[in-house]
């Protein structure tokens, strides 16, 4: 691994944000572009820092690979976690790191993290469907699928896909 996984500086606030909502936009997993409102909530690191946890992955000079947000049931960044679970959201790696192992390494920080988090029993997550990378990532680590827990945050979306793993 070439890489390092360790909690966001706050120097590293808005290159986590630009990677995060470029992943969202490149891909295209937002309904609206450039005008989607969610563009809002994944460039704006630092309060998802204050209120969960945010892990970065950086190679050996420093430069940002990718990223991930940590929160326990209490958090006001926990969509589905209910108690006894902690939840990661918003997943994304930059497109010149892909296939290294950033995203997963990312998860796996995310696993540990809950498995050090006192009464929590199972990790659980919310992706979209078109997100089969990050599908493929989740099932080969011991994610199952949750399909009772698929919502849709905003009506004229297509529901997300919720995995759990049991700790």
């Amino acid at each position: 691994m070439d890489f390092t996984i360790r909690a966001i500086r706050p120097e590293e606030y808005e290159a986590l944000g630009e990677l995060t909502a470029r992943a969202y936009l490149d891909d295209g997993h937002l309904d609206f572009g450039e005008d989607d409102g969610y563009l809002h909530v994944l460039r704006d690191v630092a309060r998802r820092d204050a209120e969960a946890e945010v892990l970065v992955a950086v190679d050996a000079s420093g430069t940002l690979l990718g990223g991930v947000t940590f929160a326990t049931a209490a958090s006001p960044w926990a969509d589905i976690a209910r108690d006894g679970e902690a939840e990661f959201r918003m997943l994304a790696v930059a497109k010149g790191a892909r296939g290294r192992g950033v995203g997963e390494a990312l998860v796996r920080a995310c696993v540990a993290r809950a498995r050090e988090t006192e009464g929590c029993r199972r990790l659980v997550l919310s992706t979209q469907p078109g997100m089969a990378t990050a599908h493929r990532i989740y099932e080969r680590m011991g994610f199952a699928r949750s399909p009772e827990r698929d919502w849709k945050p905003i009506a004229d979306m297509d529901p997300l896909l919720t995995y759990g793993l049991e700790l």
